[in-house]
């Protein structure tokens, strides 16, 4: 077993995790793409947060949603989706947000969470059969 393609899913299983690394990283390329294109300062010039660690999370949102969709170098991919999901959750729940609102525009942190949820599935279980990592890293028996 490589670090970079776990050999555990069978084709059905395959073919889900195809799914929801198609529809979530597509998900995250539209989260990102608006701030890749300012990514040091898409927070705004008042933001706690550094600039590099918003480059970060910029980086791991597109280009984390753009391996998913692919299927290459997913789970370090997840990694980076695992650790930006974690500073979105700690942000939301710190600041007292809800988890599931119930007003159109009420910041909540289920997104964060089920992002977080999708991240770790990921990274522990792999891409599954239907990827480039398979077709990279995967050890004929």
């Amino acid at each position: 077993m490589s670090l970079l393609y776990r050999d555990r899913l069978d084709a059905p299983a395959s073919f889900a995790m195809l799914a929801l690394r198609l529809v979530a990283g597509s998900a995250f390329v539209l989260h990102g793409s608006g701030k890749i294109t300012n990514a040091f300062a898409w927070m705004g010039p008042e933001a706690p947060v550094p600039g590099f660690l918003q480059a970060l999370a910029a980086l791991s949102e597109f280009g984390g949603g753009l391996a998913w969709i692919v299927g290459l170098l997913v789970p370090l991919a997840s990694l980076g989706i695992l650790c930006t999901m974690a500073v979105a959750l700690q942000f939301h729940i710190g600041r007292g947000d809800v988890f599931v609102s119930q007003a159109l525009g009420t910041p909540a942190w289920e997104l964060a969470a089920l992002y977080f949820a999708i991240a770790l599935l990921l990274l522990l279980a792999g891409p599954g059969r239907l990827s480039i990592d398979r077709a990279l890293f995967h050890r004929a028996r």
